[in-house]
């Protein structure tokens, strides 16, 4: 930041997607896949100011109870709740699930909360694949976090491709100027998006590649990276290449490739800023970290975290959050706050 410039906003935020196999928490223990125990990457190794965690393949067996959070949103919000989080939003359609949660300084700074949901599966019809999201102002411009689980197994490309574009075109809001994904400013977009490696490299080939360090050569064969360099999907956000081993398939319980499948990166994170949208604002998202965590066993998919530096600058000019929230959503808001029921949710 120079002189001639103010700071509107410098967030940290940290992402999370995990594959959880209709496995229950129970007794797991969170805080290093949380980042609680030191290494959480934000500046001066300090907690993040959000977290925001999209799941696959939890159990529907809650869903059918509205009046209960998931056991894994519980057992989040448990475990953050120590460090002064609090829930802001979540979304659940099936067995796929986002969840927010914020540290209670940024809760005055959020507004026009939605969430919204695309089912894919079957043609539409069913949620078991598919995506949600939550989208709001956050210090006054326009983010949204987008959970996917799209097609599974190697032959099925064509089907992820087609499940990209329906929720590109089916996720709607209600927030003039923030209808689509892509109005946002800020859009984070995390999951098991399925992908696997081109080619007719066997398992037992691709395992060797990985055990030998080889990811450069097998990230030339992963289908988001072809999809997003030839346009068919992806293309509009961007990719710190994984520098970890494949995250699917593992033997439960382990950290041993089950070679029923080809290894393949899964479980990805991606992110688009619109940096120069508004006169004398510049928005900027630097990715601070991108890895698995190979400590956690419980599914067949490893975790798979990013950590991002939210900025909001000010050019040769100061702006409050607020005047910044009127210029780019309106004065009015349109949509209902819901932090008042959940702040009382945790007293």
């Amino acid at each position: 930041m120079t002189a001639s410039t103010s700071l509107i906003a410098d967030l940290c935020i940290y992402l999370l997607t995990w594959n959880v196999g209709t496995h229950s928490p129970r007794d797991l223990p969170l805080a290093s896949l949380l980042a609680l125990n030191g290494t959480t990457n934000c500046p001066d190794n300090q907690l993040p100011d959000i977290y925001v965690i999209g799941m696959q393949e939890v159990s529907t067996k809650q869903v059918l109870n509205i009046f209960q959070d998931d056991p894994w949103i519980l057992k989040f919000a448990s475990t953050l709740s120590e460090h002064e989080y609090v829930k802001v939003h979540s979304k659940q359609l099936q067995g796929i699930l986002i969840t927010m949660f914020a540290q209670h300084k940024h809760i005055p700074h959020m507004k026009d909360i939605e969430t919204e949901e695309t089912r894919t599966g079957l043609g539409g019809l069913w949620g078991n694949k598919g995506a949600v999201s939550i989208r709001l102002s956050l210090y006054g411009t326009g983010a949204v976090f987008v959970c996917s689980h799209l097609a599974a197994h190697d032959k099925k490309l064509n089907e992820r491709i087609e499940d990209y574009h329906q929720i590109v075109d089916n996720h709607k809001y209600h927030v003039s100027g923030y209808r689509r994904i892509f109005d946002h400013d800020f859009v984070f977009w995390l999951g098991d998006l399925n992908f696997r490696l081109t080619g007719d490299m066997s398992a037992w080939d691709v395992r060797s590649a990985v055990e030998h360090g080889r990811y450069e050569e097998l990230l030339k064969l992963d289908e988001l990276v072809l999809m997003r360099e030839t346009g068919n999907a992806f293309s509009l956000l961007e990719e710190q290449l994984p520098t970890f081993a494949p995250t699917f398939k593992f033997i439960e319980g382990s950290n041993e490739y089950d070679i029923k499948r080809r290894p393949a990166w899964c479980d990805r994170i991606l992110h688009r800023v619109q940096a120069n949208s508004y006169p004398a604002i510049t928005l900027s998202a630097q990715q601070l970290s991108y890895q698995s965590n190979m400590e956690y066993t419980l599914s067949d998919h490893k975790p798979v975290s990013a950590t991002f530096s939210y900025k909001i600058e000010a050019n040769n000019l100061t702006y409050t959050d607020e005047e910044l929230h009127e210029m780019t959503h309106g004065a009015a808001s349109t949509v209902s706050n819901p932090f008042n029921a959940e702040l009382e949710s945790f007293q």
